[in-house]
């Protein structure tokens, strides 16, 4: 069911009359090969990649999304050189912090997804501050996977679920897929309705594998930081074109 908030939006300023996804997941592919193609460090590509989280960002809430959640630094990230890796937490550090801004003036609500405690303490801190901080706001949430991996997730929800069974809190004939669902980091968030991937690689990357079971995939060539909101609004567009069966019977069809 859409929020006011996207029922509005729908027939807005954009143009279109469409669904709207009521959650956005997106893999921002593609900063260091971006970078490289313009002659550039790959720094540069992460951090003109900044900037395109800002403005979707603000083009979500603005569109009356829902949730928007980011791929920022998935658990096999970590194999990346070091010299990259501590630009990327500095940048992670600086983004954490400069954006309380941005989240106070649009009123939006901010969770982090991912296994927290290999992150250095002050991005740990910053983190929790950003969550305190947008815990009463209404806008769009804005939900960043770091030090994300979706098989570590499902391994996690499955020991937590072991050990409610072994401690006699939970029945192994209770168990389906909305206990296992409130056991992962995702627990009382919408699953994805749309994920969009740039640079144009048609694999999952380890992401939201459980959530995204029903989603609706847009790939585009762009790298993350020629991303606009344009090509945000080309992917909504699609999305609203196409019906979603979740496994059912076509309701135009009936096939």
């Amino acid at each position: 069911m859409n929020t006011p908030r996207a029922e509005q939006a729908k027939h807005g300023e954009s143009g279109w009359s469409a669904k709207i996804p009521r959650h956005i997941a997106i893999i921002m592919d593609g900063n260091g090969r971006w970078a490289e193609a313009q002659g550039l460090m790959r720094f540069e590509g992460h951090r003109r990649g900044v900037e395109t989280v800002r403005t979707i960002t603000e083009e979500c809430n603005r569109l009356g999304i829902e949730q928007l959640t980011l791929y920022c630094l998935s658990s096999e990230n970590w194999k990346r050189p070091q010299e990259e890796l501590d630009f990327l937490m500095t940048l992670l550090s600086e983004y954490l912090l400069s954006e309380r801004a941005t989240l106070v003036k649009y009123g939006l609500r901010f969770s982090v997804i991912g296994d927290r405690g290999r992150l250095p303490p002050d991005i740990q801190q910053l983190i929790r501050e950003n969550e305190r901080l947008c815990r009463d706001h209404q806008g769009t949430r804005l939900c960043l996977a770091i030090n994300y991996g979706a098989r570590g997730e499902i391994v996690d929800a499955a020991k937590r679920i072991a050990q409610e069974v072994a401690s006699g809190d939970l029945l192994i004939d209770d168990i389906d897929e909305r206990v296992f669902a409130d056991r992962l980091y995702t627990a009382g968030m919408p699953d994805p309705d749309l994920l969009i991937r740039t640079s144009g690689e048609m694999r999952i990357s380890n992401y939201l594998l459980w959530q995204i079971s029903y989603s609706e995939l847009f790939v585009v060539e762009k790298k993350w930081p020629e991303f606009t909101e344009a090509d945000l609004h080309l992917a909504i567009a699609e999305y609203g074109k196409r019906e979603r069966r979740f496994g059912g019977l076509s309701e135009k069809r009936g096939v």
